[in-house]
């Protein structure tokens, strides 16, 4: 390798040492903009954290509030339902009844029937029954 004149050589180490003095400049600089983005990254995240919670918080009152409403219409329904059963309970006592009687009249008519059908017929007087 050619020894190169020595003002070539001085001239490369000046600029060398300007770069160099540069470094601790460009190093602060760079040092404040890593500050700064954690410092903007550090509000973002606090945001992105206080929205969140504001987001939940209307979440769970919007269930409760949902939950509200499912208990209320299912209590209204239940009672309704049970207003119905009862209707219906007391048409079917009402025709149950109904057909007791029925029954009760159909089995005293052929009671009877067979009362008749028993009695002896006497072609005389009707017979007397002893009083004890």
């Amino acid at each position: 390798m050619p020894l190169q004149p020595l003002e070539f050589r001085v001239e490369s180490l000046e600029q060398r040492v300007t770069r160099l003095e540069q470094l601790p400049a460009r190093i602060d600089d760079l040092t404040s903009q890593v500050s700064q983005l954690r410092t903007e990254m550090r509000g973002e995240f606090s945001a992105v954290r206080g929205e969140m919670a504001e987001q939940g918080a209307a979440l769970r009152a919007e269930m409760a509030a949902q939950g509200s409403a499912v208990r209320s219409e299912m209590a209204a329904q239940g009672a309704a339902l049970q207003m119905k059963m009862e209707g219906q309970g007391a048409v079917l006592r009402a025709e149950l009844g109904t057909q007791m009687r029925v029954l009760h009249e159909d089995l005293v008519s052929r009671l009877a029937l067979l009362q008749e059908s028993q009695a002896p017929r006497s072609k005389g007087k009707p017979r007397l029954r002893k009083k004890s």
